[in-house]
């Protein structure tokens, strides 16, 4: 739902009248594509439920708008906010390296393997296979299965590594599958 926010960048939590999804979306642009169905419209047709130029803000009022539509907004009122959240996560049980240290593992040489691996991405140009099934949704113009798979493929992602990856985003809702056509949410 977003794409790399800069500073000043709005952010505003539009609707579809075809389907009722909510999404957000980043800046001003000429047309909005509902992820859910597809529909196509001007975004300044499109309902808008608040802008913002806090991207934290915006996720919050449509996940509230979503738990009301649930019949849930009591409880999510009681919630704290996203950025508290996510402070209390990083608070919460041991750090990667005491957590690896606890298992056995000698954190300096996972660190070493890590910026090993980063270094050999780097300079063969990729990513991870997850990113390159994704860089294959950002890039391609109404992307099908078989052309997700062909452009990964190029990059060296096995096909049947890809088809997963496909259903695996489509069933976290990170990716929207209409008609064939693959889109990142």
């Amino acid at each position: 739902m977003f794409d790399g926010a800069k500073s000043g960048d709005v952010y505003a939590v539009v609707g579809c009248s075809e389907c009722s999804m909510l999404w957000v979306v980043e800046g001003r642009p000429e047309t909005s594509q509902c992820p859910r169905c597809g529909k196509r419209r001007p975004y300044a047709k499109r309902r808008k439920f608040v802008s913002t130029e806090d991207e934290d803000h915006a996720r919050e009022v449509r996940a509230s708008i979503l738990a009301n539509r649930q019949g849930h907004g009591d409880a999510f009122a009681e919630l704290d906010s996203f950025a508290e959240m996510e402070a209390y996560v990083d608070d919460v049980g041991p750090d990667d390296e005491e957590y690896l240290e606890a298992s056995g593992v000698d954190s300096q040489a996972v660190d070493e393997a890590g910026k090993r691996a980063s270094e050999s991405r780097a300079s063969s140009g990729g990513g991870s296979r997850r990113q390159t099934v994704r860089a294959a949704l950002r890039e391609l113009d109404d992307p099908t299965e078989e052309e997700v798979v062909s452009y990964a493929s190029e990059r060296g992602v096995p096909a049947d590594y890809t088809r997963k990856a496909l259903r695996k985003l489509v069933r976290a809702g990170e990716v929207t599958e209409n008609r064939g056509v693959y889109r990142l949410v």
